[in-house]
């Protein structure tokens, strides 16, 4: 299966949350695995990973 990973880096931005949940949304309508990865870089070098699903990123 084909997957994107979700990374946010700094602090918090104006709209992140509905850009993020437009790109999970997208993605798994495309049949594409999402993961989040938690705590931005250092968590990429920890494998802090989760996987994103559409009930996850609803309101």
């Amino acid at each position: 299966m084909r997957r994107i990973g979700v990374l946010t880096s700094g602090g918090d931005a104006p709209g992140m949350n509905a850009a993020i949940r437009a790109v999970v949304r997208h993605a798994l309508g495309r049949k594409l695995e999402v993961i989040g990865i938690r705590r931005g870089y250092a968590g990429l070098l920890a494998g802090e990973l989760q996987p994103l699903t559409r009930a996850g990123v609803a309101n």
